[in-house]
């Protein structure tokens, strides 16, 4: 692993290259002290980088850690193109975790660090922690992915009691067959858009107009790079999403460090439900925030009740 930046001080709000398991990705330190934590944020999608979000939300969040937003391979400021022949795996992500954290603890003179996983992100600090315990203080998430098929079940139930419309409802009940069809990619993208119409992603709101206007406006993304990130998702969803589907720890009960869930009550874009079916079963240390006005984004939708959890439950 190599860096752009050498020092061991913080590149307060600084984009930073690290090439990282074979490939160049970025990420950005936002950060007061350099005793600070390290708390390493996985974002969603696959492919779904979120760096203006969380400094227009949470950035709040650097006055007690040294937070790293990282656009992960092939997503974002990170993006480049995925091949047939040659694009990765979950794994694949898992070790770029892995590297990732390992270079951050050097650098920050710490022993482990925080771990915050959204949605994929999630998938991913699950798969992480069980691999590496060794490396986290805590693991805290927010739209944790628990069962792919069963998660799919429940936003095709969540639209099918929203909508009267024929031409919805007929989509629901052929969704399996397009799924599993050369137009899945496009079957997908409309159930998630009927979810979010319907208000099953952002609690009130029909549309992620709010989600998207602070890349338009954050001065971090030139033009080329917006473009690289519509990219860098399509791509990401192209290629790991089936691997995704067929995730599924729901029989993954125990972990060696403590586990936080922050949950939107609305969320039906990954079932808040289903996720707290599993928590109810999981024997480690661990808690529970409701978000009563969030769905699927609740570090966004209640940025100061997210920060008052986070804060609450690692001074413990």
């Amino acid at each position: 692993m190599s860096t752009t930046h050498q020092t061991l001080g913080i590149a307060i709000n600084q984009i930073e290259t690290l090439h990282l398991n074979g490939v160049d990705q970025r990420y950005c330190v936002l950060g007061e002290k350099p005793e600070n934590p390290v708390l390493l944020y996985l974002h969603g999608g696959p492919g779904d980088s979120c760096l203006p979000l969380v400094k227009k939300y949470n950035s709040a969040l650097a006055r007690h850690f040294n937070l790293v937003v990282w656009d992960q391979r092939g997503a974002g400021l990170s993006y480049y193109p995925f091949t047939e022949e040659n694009h990765p795996s979950i794994d694949t992500y898992v070790e770029d975790t892995y590297q990732l954290s390992r270079y951050l603890l050097e650098r920050f003179h710490q022993d482990k660090l925080y771990l915050m996983g959204h949605s994929w992100g999630s998938a991913l600090g699950v798969k992480f922690i069980q691999v590496h315990p060794e490396l986290v203080h805590h693991y805290i998430d927010s739209g944790q992915v628990v069962n792919m098929q069963a998660i799919t079940r429940e936003q095709i139930a969540f639209v099918r009691s929203h909508t009267s419309d024929a031409k919805a409802l007929a989509f629901l009940d052929s969704y399996s067959e397009a799924i599993a069809g050369q137009d899945w990619v496009k079957a997908l993208l409309k159930l998630t858009k009927l979810v979010v119409k319907h208000g099953g992603s952002l609690y009130g709101r029909s549309n992620m107009s709010n989600l998207i206007w602070p890349f338009l406006t954050s001065g971090r993304y030139s033009i080329k790079e917006l473009l690289n990130r519509q990219k860098g998702s399509m791509q990401s969803v192209t290629y790991l999403w089936h691997e995704l589907m067929d995730t599924d720890f729901t029989d993954i009960h125990h972990f060696e460090v403590p586990v936080t869930f922050c949950e939107g009550r609305q969320d039906h874009h990954v079932s808040s439900a289903i996720a707290h079916d599993w928590y109810v079963a999981i024997d480690s240390p661990k808690s529970w925030y409701w978000f009563d006005h969030s769905g699927h984004f609740p570090k966004w939708e209640e940025p100061d009740h997210f920060l008052g959890c986070v804060l609450q439950d690692l001074s413990r």
